[in-house]
């Protein structure tokens, strides 16, 4: 079991891994730290061994994939996830994870959004989706979240074996920021410095596809997390609308004691009854949810305890270790 373990998912980042697994080394020079090769063509695997990295390969194209597998893979204290492109300055690692070693943070987030993100990054469409998603998950989920979808997070071994990953793709931050929220983890920001990517570098994510898969994300989730919510507001708007056209219905029945728009009264009456199927739907969701929590905290309970049999271990061969050299 690794003490500090750096995840670099990579896809074609040969111009910059090198950098940054030297920066890493030198500010967290007990790290270990994995890269994880999703089918680059440009020799990004061969430079990561070169630097002293641990390599490992994610066939499956799609980031999400790739931490898939690092989270099932890798044991540690502290998971510090970084992207390979060089965009997030190495020196701001050794406090994001202090805050989880010793402050029991579930996850650190690195907030790029409150120092240079707006002015070192060129694409005008990714500021404007990154505050966008903020202010959604923020509004939808009652949270003070700094930074959605930045890739450069410290993580506690709790969270990260507890997470589980459905997203394929770069819509993974968004989906691992909102089971932290739901789940009442505790999360904390870091502000951190970004800087754009180097010359020559090219970012693999699409702002508009990929822009559109987190806003899906975020509606999934906000279904999935918050039914009774979310259903009531569908039935809320279908009440509405049905009153709204019944209104007419029964004031001409008062007016001339005949109803003169059967159809339209129909129609009413099937809006309001989905209106009243939706209610109900979000009440029998929200206690399958609340069940779900309840499941999830004995889940959480069966991992501290194997995290605290793993450290036992650990412990136990260091001290091994130590008595077979003296």
């Amino acid at each position: 079991m690794d003490k500090i373990a750096v995840l670099v998912p990579c896809y074609n980042e040969s111009k910059s891994i090198a950098k940054v697994i030297r920066d890493i080394r030198t500010v967290l020079p007990e790290a270990k730290i994995y890269v994880y090769d999703n089918n680059s063509t440009d020799g990004t695997d061969e430079i990561a061994r070169k630097e002293g990295a641990v390599v490992r390969y994610e066939r499956q194209q799609g980031k999400g994939n790739v931490i898939r597998s690092m989270f099932r893979d890798i044991d540690a204290e502290c998971y510090l996830m970084v992207d390979g492109d060089d965009t997030y300055p190495a020196e701001f690692a050794p406090e994001m994870c202090r805050k989880v070693l010793e402050e029991g943070v579930d996850m650190v987030v690195g907030d790029r959004l409150s120092s240079t993100y707006f002015t070192e990054n060129k694409r005008p469409f990714h500021n404007f989706g990154n505050t966008i998603v903020r202010a959604f998950i923020n509004r939808l989920f009652r949270s003070n979240i700094k930074d959605i979808m930045t890739g450069y997070r410290a993580m506690s071994y709790q969270f990260v074996k507890t997470f589980p990953v459905l997203s394929g793709n770069f819509e993974i931050e968004t989906e691992m920021t909102i089971h932290a929220i739901d789940k009442k983890m505790h999360v904390d920001n870091v502000v951190v410095d970004y800087r754009d990517r180097q010359e020559g570098s090219v970012s693999k994510l699409n702002t508009y596809s990929d822009g559109a898969k987190v806003l899906r994300t975020i509606f999934r989730m906000y279904k999935d997390y918050k039914p009774l919510q979310f259903f009531s507001a569908i039935a809320a708007v279908l009440f509405a609308l049905g009153v709204i056209f019944f209104i007419p219905v029964l004031t001409k029945y008062i007016r001339t004691g005949t109803v003169t728009k059967m159809p339209s009264l129909i129609v009413c009456c099937f809006v309001i009854l989905t209106a009243i199927i939706c209610c109900f739907s979000g009440i029998i969701l929200s206690t399958l949810v609340q069940q779900h929590r309840q499941n999830f905290e004995y889940q959480l309970n069966n991992v501290s305890d194997q995290f605290k049999r793993l450290l036992k271990e650990k412990n136990a061969e260091k001290n091994g270790e130590k008595g077979r050299k003296e």
